[in-house]
């Protein structure tokens, strides 16, 4: 086994699940690279050493390029708002250090196509947070698919909805004011990612993005609550994404149905240790959704419980995300999502975008 020097930048929400899965993933996963805390930065140097003192690491900082020279600093791991994803990165890879950055890769797709560039130019390992893609119960989807389970796919609706702006009254914050902070740069990333790794590239879109709540106490909405995304993909197959940040009694909306020739697919992120599976085979009255419950023999999940039915959590994608990431600086091989994969999706949120505001079909390719 051997140590890397692990920098988070960023200690508030993904930067403690990043810590927690730093300090973690060694024992679950008995890792070659073994992660060592090495140096946190945040905003203030309160703030650092509250982050330090609280996730066991060896020091701390309030200036991010302080820890991205620090020798001992090893590996990257961005977790600050997107504004500071590019300078940060672009840092890093000029001296030659592995970046994990969460998503969405920046504030747009100028930002990613940089830091793509800036990534393979260096030739160094990067990867993009997409963790609720990692669930043992969408990595097995993946394998039905894959396996001609439910036959050709004919058919693709994906979601992702959360209430935490729904009551009209919710006071304005930085989460309602600029258009990388909106639903389109939060949630709708999750369910586009989704999308491109079950069913492939996605050619054309067609999409209606709207605030619903333009004000609210504290300020007016200058970005987006919710939207509906037609989409073609490369592979013919039309389909849907719906994304919100107003679904009313929605917590962990993230969900999707794949349907095909032979079955279906169905998967529901509140209940994210279960697959539902239906077989278009044997009598008519027999037929219906089976619920599948994840255990040792569904990908990534006996590293967690030998217990099937027992469950992994949140905390446990970002744990497989941290695997990954060390495993592709051990090998010295970019593991996917990398940053090509981000830029992919703000490609698709790019003409996104450009289709609810000329009201017509964009294809991705030209963004």
């Amino acid at each position: 086994m051997t140590e890397i020097g692990i920098g988070i930048l960023g200690g508030g929400y993904m930067g403690k699940a990043h810590s927690v899965a730093m300090s973690s993933v060694g024992a679950v996963f008995n890792t070659a690279l073994r992660p060592r805390l090495e140096m946190i930065c945040a905003s203030t140097p309160a703030s650092a050493e509250r982050y330090r003192a609280a996730y066991g690491f060896a020091r701390a900082t309030d200036d991010w390029q302080a820890l991205v020279r620090d020798p001992a600093v090893e590996a990257i791991v961005i977790a600050t708002p997107q504004e500071m994803h590019r300078p940060i990165a672009e840092a890093a890879f000029a001296l030659g250090k592995p970046v994990f950055c969460e998503k969405p890769l920046g504030t747009g797709i100028e930002d990613s196509r940089a830091m793509l560039a800036a990534a393979e130019a260096s030739g160094t390992i990067h990867m993009t947070g997409f963790n609720y893609v990692r669930t043992p119960a969408t990595q097995y989807a993946r394998q039905l698919i894959e396996d001609g389970v439910i036959g050709t796919v004919t058919g693709f609706r994906g979601q992702h909805t959360e209430d935490f702006l729904a009551d009209p009254e919710a006071p304005a914050s930085w989460r309602t004011s600029g258009k990388a902070n909106g639903m389109m740069g939060d949630l709708a990333p999750h369910p586009i990612n989704c999308a491109l790794r079950l069913m492939g590239p996605i050619a054309s879109v067609m999409a209606e993005i709207e605030t619903v709540f333009d004000k609210r106490p504290g300020g007016t909405v200058t970005n987006d609550d919710h939207a509906h995304i037609l989409c073609r993909f490369a592979s013919g197959v039309l389909g849907s994404i719906y994304a919100s940040r107003i679904a009313t009694g929605r917590k962990m909306g993230y969900a999707y149905e794949i349907t095909g020739t032979k079955g279906a697919i169905h998967f529901d992120g509140e209940d994210q240790n279960a697959i539902h599976l239906y077989r278009m085979a044997g009598p008519e009255a027999q037929r219906g959704f089976i619920k599948i419950l994840t255990g040792p023999a569904h990908p990534d999940y006996e590293a967690f419980c030998q217990g099937p039915g027992h469950g992994t959590g949140y905390q446990d994608q970002i744990i497989i995300e941290a695997r990954d990431f060390l495993r592709a600086i051990e090998t010295k091989t970019n593991l996917w999502p990398t940053f090509r994969d981000g830029m992919e999706v703000n490609q698709i949120i790019a003409a996104a975008h450009a289709s609810s505001d000329a009201k017509a079909w964009r294809d991705v390719s030209d963004f």
